[in-house]
């Protein structure tokens, strides 16, 4: 996919659109069975002084199976110069289109413009610097001393290489750094890649020259979104003055990029040269482990431990479940499944430890902890559950999180990041202080990513999950009053209805009906955007909360495009659950539709209904909703107990 013609561009201004008007361009149909980078070429300009509501340039992916468009990048920094965007587009069986939305900022001569729009097959940090664009690839600039192109029909009094490796002529170009201009020592120039924008791992390769014996250091770094450099190679023994070829193990689990930098010691460093940058998905030895996912140090307690593993001293965790009821609240998965709980009621002595270790972690890798945790009972609720990195080499155990006070009887969410140089693992500790003051800590849901938590090129969450943080997403209401569906965090004003908190991190927002400002058989509708009709099935997940003796009525209904009706997809009536509990609706449709949440107001005010973290997802809900599951009793594992 091309939109080049020499000298032309693209562009919407201020000249003939207004603030906030939206531009967009839509590609044909398109397929990358292989890996494919997307170079998009494009300029942002603004009037003098910094808008508060700056220009947008966004890049959308639209596969053919979902009603939503995935934001793939986003720029809105204006500048005096085209920039390149260098995409990763990962294989995919799937069609897709590419869609390019331009939106308007403040100004009288806000305007947004694209060169050129390129896909092809390959990696975004791939180049063998023969196109003027040079892969997106920046030089970081320095007075003194800097990376050029060599070769090429222009010869270049630097350019000191007879041919280049891409073509092995002295048409062909290459990149070089020279010392000529050094003055003083450790002068260092740097080549820095285009961010990866998907996880890869796999061997880097590339070409290099240099002058022997001269005193010059060539190393190969990556550097994340934080700013953290780590060292990935360096020459070893001087090169011989033809084109060496290195390869180098590079994983990319998060946004990196990749730099080339010659640090020379003063004017006689000589040159580095360089060219044919290629990646191979491969390890670059015949390696027989696998790569780290970190999914196998993710567990949500539905089926066994997972990889989690505790001391053997002690009852310590148990595998519980809670069957939806009034009392007790359940999981934080699904409200109806299991998680695991240390209780401390039952210990014969103070200061008793219960300890979950995680599997083993490698070294060296940003990585990011969330869990859920509940704390019941307990008059001193701090450091009631502590989290150690435990690193293997030194059998030293850091404490990087404990529990301060915090609501009782609600699932609230952690988040810790941690980067350690060895091997670790992720302990979990129960701990209660005094015989007269026991209680219960309950685990759940706990997930490692590699990368940031608080990543600052991390986009927004995809467009089919909202958790009503921030806004209402893709909903609106036809009316708001005081009998509509409200944004509430923590409890709701009435005692014995609603939840005592949200289902995101137990301190977010949730929406929900005030049953206290409605009459019986009153209605809210809280109505999705259209959403784009598609074939084949779609999964809506969400959480309601229905806990209240008076509870009345939450539906989920379809409405097409066209239709004067709406149908019927999900019903509860009546008080459910003091938890939150999942819901899965599988639905199709072919046509443009809406997605409605009705609620309807029960018999007294001890109604109040609430909903959160909606999520969907294209293709069949993967484990539909089994409300004959529930036994009662014990399980046979005494490690398993049920509530």
């Amino acid at each position: 996919m091309q939109i080049e013609s020499l000298g032309h561009y693209i562009y919407v201004d201020t000249s003939f659109a207004k603030q906030g008007e939206k531009a967009v361009l839509l590609s044909s149909d398109l397929q990358a069975e292989e890996w494919s980078c997307l170079r998009l070429v494009y300029q942002i300009t603004t009037s003098s002084g910094s808008p508060s509501d700056p220009s947008l340039l966004n890049l959308y992916v639209r596969f053919e199976d979902e009603s939503f468009d995935r934001l793939l990048w986003s720029a809105k920094e204006p500048s005096d110069s085209w920039l390149i965007a260098s995409l990763d587009l990962q294989n995919t069986s799937k069609k897709f289109k590419i869609l390019i939305e331009g939106v308007l900022g403040q100004g009288d001569t806000a305007s947004i413009a694209l060169f050129e729009i390129k896909m092809t097959t390959g990696y975004c940090i791939e180049c063998d610097f023969e196109e003027n664009h040079l892969c997106g690839f920046v030089n970081r600039w320095n007075p003194n001393v800097n990376w050029f192109v060599g070769g090429g029909s222009v010869r270049n009094s630097h350019s000191l290489l007879p041919q280049d490796h891409t073509f092995k002529s002295e048409l062909g170009h290459y990149m070089y750094v020279d010392s000529v201009y050094v003055k003083h020592f450790q002068e260092v120039a740097q080549l820095i890649s285009p961010m990866t924008t998907a996880p890869m791992s796999g061997c880097l390769a590339f070409y290099y020259q240099l002058q022997q014996g001269n005193d010059n250091i060539f190393s190969v770094y990556t550097r994340d979104g934080a700013g953290l450099y780590e060292e990935i190679w360096k020459t070893g023994s001087p090169g011989n003055a033809v084109w060496n070829l290195a390869e180098v193990e590079f994983s990319a689990p998060y946004p990196m990029e990749v730099i080339f930098e010659v640090a020379f010691n003063g004017p006689k460093g000589g040159y580095v040269a360089l060219d044919d940058i290629s990646f191979s998905p491969v390890p670059c030895q015949n390696q027989t482990e696998l790569p780290f996912s970190a999914a196998e140090a993710s567990c949500n307690f539905e089926e066994d431990l997972c990889n989690f593993y505790q001391d053997k001293e002690g009852p310590g965790w148990a595998r519980v479940k809670v069957k939806p009821n009034m009392y007790r609240t359940g999981d934080h998965t699904s409200g109806t499944g299991y998680y695991l709980l240390a209780n401390t009621k039952f210990t014969s002595q103070p200061g008793y430890i219960g300890r979950l270790y995680g599997p083993s972690l490698p070294g060296n890798l940003q990585y990011c902890l969330r869990f859920y945790y509940a704390i019941y009972g307990f008059l001193k609720m701090s450091d009631t559950l502590a989290v150690y990195i435990f690193e293997e080499n030194h059998v030293v155990q850091e404490k990087v999180w404990s529990v301060l006070e915090s609501p009782r009887g609600v699932w609230m969410q952690a988040e810790i990041p941690f980067k350690k140089p060895m091997p670790t693992k992720v302990v979990f500790m129960s701990l209660c202080k005094s015989f007269w003051d026991c209680g219960l800590v309950a685990l759940d849901d706990i997930t490692v990513e590699l990368g940031s938590c608080w990543s600052p090129e991390r986009l927004p969450p995809p467009p089919g999950e909202c958790t009503f943080e921030q806004d209402e997403c893709a909903f609106t209401q036809e009316r708001r009053n005081r009998s509509s569906w409200h944004k509430r965090r923590g409890e709701t004003p009435t005692s014995y209805t609603g939840p005592k908190g949200d289902h995101t991190t137990g301190v977010g927002y949730y929406m929900y009906i005030e049953a206290s400002h409605m009459v019986y058989g009153q209605k809210a509708q809280l109505v999705s955007w259209s959403l784009r009709g598609v074939t084949g099935k779609h999964c809506l997940t969400f959480f309601y909360h229905m806990y209240g003796a008076g509870t009345g009525l939450l539906s989920v209904y379809l409405k097409k495009e066209g239709d004067s009706g709406e149908s019927l997809l999900w019903r509860r009536r009546g008080e459910q659950s003091i938890s939150w509990l999942r819901a899965l609706v599988e639905y199709s449709c072919d046509r443009q539709h809406q997605i409605i949440f009705e609620a309807i107001r029960g018999v007294s005010i001890r109604s109040d209904i609430a909903i959160d973290d909606i999520k969907f997802q294209a293709g069949p809900c993967a484990e539909m909703e089994d409300i004959t599951q529930q036994s009662s009793g014990y399980s046979e594992d005494l490690n398993e107990i049920e509530y």
